[in-house]
C-alpha cells in the first residue's frame, strides 16, 4: 500500500485517521506543523500527503503545499480542511493539491480519493 504523511495540529483527527489508514494497510507517518512535516517528507519521501488547511503555531497548509511543490511533484497531495469554499479548494488545486477534501468527512471518500490517486501515479 501507500506510505501516508497526515499533517494535522488536531491530535484527535490525526490519531482516528491514522487508525483507519493502518486498519486499510497503509503505512502511516504523523507531523503536527510545518517544519516537521517538510523534513518528513524530504528524509521519509511519502506517497501521499493529507495537509490540513489551517495549522496552528506557525507555516499553515498552502505555505507547506507551495515548499513541497518546489521540490517535489511527484508527492500526492490531498488538502483536508472545515473550510467548505470554494475559493479556497480553487486556489489549493491551482497551487498544486490533487484533491481538496472537506471536515468532518466520509471515510470512504477519503480511501477512495487515495486509491484513485495511488491508481493514477501508478500509471505515470
Amino acid at each position: 500500500m501507500s506510505k501516508i504523511l497526515i499533517v494535522d495540529d488536531n491530535v484527535n483527527t490525526c490519531f482516528l485517521v491514522k487508525s483507519f489508514l493502518e486498519e486499510m494497510g497503509h503505512d502511516v507517518i504523523v507531523s503536527h506543523y510545518g517544519i516537521d512535516a517538510m523534513e518528513k517528507v524530504k528524509n521519509l519521501k511519502p506517497n501521499i500527503m493529507l495537509l490540513d488547511m489551517i495549522i496552528e503555531g506557525g507555516m499553515g497548509g498552502m505555505e507547506i503545499l507551495r515548499r513541497v511543490r518546489q521540490f517535489d511533484n511527484k508527492i500526492c497531495i490531498i488538502m483536508i480542511s472545515a473550510l467548505i469554499d470554494e475559493v479556497y479548494r480553487k486556489k489549493t488545486l491551482e497551487n498544486g493539491a490533487n484533491e481538496y477534501i472537506t471536515k468532518p468527512f466520509d471515510y470512504d471518500h477519503l480511501n477512495e480519493c487515495i486509491r484513485n490517486n495511488t491508481i493514477m501515479r501508478n500509471r505515470k
